[in-house]
């Protein structure tokens, strides 16, 4: 199974492995997450994401990172061997859980389902509710007798 580091702008990071729980309670998963504030040296954030890889233990991990560029992602390529250990940036909710859903996978196509899992979880929503969802209580009252439920 493949690991998985988040490094991240504070505290995105840590965020996203809270949400990544809620969402996953049983998540068998190696994950942890690596929250780089603005006041931390290169040196520091570098040295803390080797230990955290470290700690994981896997064969292979998968880095997500929020902005390529930006000295979280930065720090990830340079623990990255890109054989072992890749890195992918834009990090988002829909990818975190594409990831969680298919770390069983080899890390070449967990890091193609990562990418996926992004893209296709950005879309504009509709104003308008969807088709064939339920009426709440107050809607359907409000065509009856005009009194609200609580």
């Amino acid at each position: 199974m493949t690991g998985l580091l988040i490094i991240a702008h504070a505290p995105l990071a840590s965020a996203l492995r809270e949400v990544a729980m809620h969402a996953f309670p049983e998540c068998a998963v190696p994950l942890a997450a690596l929250d780089v504030r603005a006041d931390m040296q290169i040196e520091d954030v570098l040295a803390r994401g080797a230990a955290l890889l470290a700690s994981l233990g896997q064969g292979e991990t998968l880095i997500l990172t929020d902005v390529f560029g930006a000295t979280p992602c930065n720090v990830a390529q340079r623990l990255a061997d890109g054989v072992k250990v890749k890195v992918v940036a834009g990090v988002n909710v829909p990818m975190l859980w594409r990831t969680l859903s298919y770390a069983n996978e080899a890390l070449d196509m967990l890091v193609a389902r990562a990418i996926s899992g992004a893209a296709q979880g950005v879309l504009q929503a509709s104003a308008s509710r969807p088709q064939q969802q339920a009426r709440g209580a107050s809607e359907s009252n409000a065509a009856g007798d005009g009194q609200d439920q609580q």
